[in-house]
């Protein structure tokens, strides 16, 4: 699971290691510490769509997911479409040059980077 966090002004976001699932009792866990150590206030989850826009299995995982989170937390937690961000780190990392099996290991955290700074970007416009 990538993570990341933004600054304090919700200007730019910056990546946090790379988290390896376990279960749902552990991944809420460890996320709830995080939250509490870091101070977060709010909670972007990636919201998996088809290209289409419409919502299959692996969206509503992530709905049922963000659901949990925000009762575990007790905080808002905003689905956010992450449609291209997989493809948008893969063009990134080659684009720095990135080494094939290096890519493969920081896509996840580059999609979650790219996935929140869309947020932040277009929460500071105001759309």
């Amino acid at each position: 699971m990538g993570l990341a966090v933004s600054d304090e002004l919700m200007i730019t976001a910056q990546p946090l290691p790379t988290y390896r699932r376990r279960d749902r009792r552990a991944d809420l866990a460890h996320l709830a510490s995080l939250v509490e150590t870091l101070g977060v206030h709010q909670v972007v989850v990636g919201f998996p769509k088809h290209l289409s826009g419409e919502e299959g299995e692996k969206a509503s995982k992530a709905r049922k997911f963000a659901e949990q989170l925000e009762t575990t937390l007790g905080l808002p937690v905003i689905l956010w479409d992450e449609r291209y961000s997989t493809v948008a780190a893969d063009r990134t990392l080659i684009e720095g040059g990135v080494r094939r099996r290096q890519r493969q290991q920081a896509r996840d955290s580059v999609a979650t980077l790219l996935i929140l700074q869309g947020y932040l970007d277009r929460r500071r416009r105001g759309s």
